[in-house]
């Protein structure tokens, strides 16, 4: 893969931003009175890996004009070192749009973090291609990797068409595309057939492809494995069957990777990973880590393979700086990993937790 040099944006997405607010001390949502909010979305949680690190990154969004959960959002994404476009859209009285609310709780012991996504009248909905200047994004100014999720991709018809759109504007100017399968049942209920061809169409000129078996076999309709044992290695190869089969179907793609968990506790999982770069398979074995607060892990892996990515790094390095990167999404309240520096993340894949002074 070739990345484009002399970018304005090492990282761009299409994305619906809203908070999320979660109770303190892993309490329940139901019995709890004060919550930690925070401005989220999956695909923006995957840039700011990147962003921490010092790298210009855009998020293409829609915001309710004079809202102050909007002025929350902006605010937050400047501190994160996020840009950020979007029109603003007025609000049309208290029954118009609003920004999402996601309502979860970190989970302890054998209680399993639960979330309570609350969304209707989102105005990230509302997106489409036109909403932006793509050949001033793309062209003049410049994006090295477009990521997108299925989750904004499977918001409304809308989004799908945007996400397409971005996706084509993005290649046509030499920009990878990055796609997040990121299958959810809720999102794609009523409208298989229309998200069916967007995500296809979308995967075709993806570059770098992750999802687990799950998303492939829903989002792309690729052939999943034979029945067989549940041990890692036979999940591990399942899932290396399916991506062969996945590769001979989406042939532009030449990264295709996943995470591995098997969930000990809400506060321990087993935490690994996989990925097919070119021909060559790269596997990081699950190893147990400390959990507090799941969420994002799987955004913060992605964020760090394309971080990886984007230094030009051996694939080697991809898989690790994702595991380790997810491991400290994972470490965090916040949805999103927020590397000091490249030692910090080193330090994690290493096991190295000593102090450093």
């Amino acid at each position: 893969m070739e990345i484009r040099k002399n970018v304005k944006y090492a990282l761009a997405c299409p994305t619906s931003m809203g908070v999320r607010i979660t109770p303190e001390n892993r309490m329940s949502v139901h019995n709890s009175n004060c919550f930690y909010m925070q401005a989220t979305s999956a695909e923006t949680n995957v840039l700011n890996v990147a962003s921490s690190l010092g790298n210009k990154c855009l998020a293409m969004t829609k915001f309710v004009e004079g809202s102050p959960i909007a002025m929350f959002i902006k605010s937050q994404l400047r501190a994160r070192n996020i840009d950020f476009e979007g029109l603003e859209v007025p609000q049309g009285g208290p029954w118009g749009y609003r920004h999402q609310f996601n309502i979860a709780d970190s989970g302890f012991g054998f209680r399993a973090a639960r979330v309570w996504n609350d969304r209707a009248g989102e105005v990230g909905r509302t997106i489409t291609a036109a909403d932006f200047d793509t050949e001033r994004i793309f062209g003049e100014e410049g994006v090295a990797i477009l990521h997108i999720s299925g989750l904004i991709a499977a918001m409304s018809e809308s989004t799908a068409k945007a996400c397409l759109e971005l996706a084509q504007a993005a290649h046509a100017h030499g920009t990878l595309v990055s796609f997040d399968l990121n299958y959810r049942a809720t999102f794609w209920k009523g409208n298989e057939e229309l998200l069916s061809g967007v995500f296809r169409g979308i995967a075709s000129i993806a570059d770098i492809l992750v999802g687990n078996e799950e998303d492939f076999q829903l989002c792309l309709g690729i052939r999943g494995p034979e029945a067989g044992g549940e041990g890692l290695a036979s999940k591990i190869d399942k899932f290396k069957a399916m991506i062969r089969e996945a590769k001979a179907q989406y042939p532009n793609a030449q990264v295709f990777a996943t995470t591995l968990r098997e969930v000990l506790s809400a506060n321990r999982n087993l935490w690994g990973a996989i990925m097919l770069a070119g021909d060559e398979w790269f596997v990081e074995e699950p190893r147990e880590i400390d959990i507090l607060d799941r969420i994002g892990g799987g955004d913060g892996f992605t964020g760090g393979l394309l971080y990886g990515i984007l230094k030009e790094w051996t694939p080697d390095k991809w898989i690790q700086f994702g595991w380790a990167t997810g491991a400290l999404a994972a470490s965090s309240l916040n949805d999103y990993a927020e590397p000091a520096d490249e030692k910090q993340v080193w330090a994690i894949y290493a096991g190295n937790a000593r102090v450093q002074r």
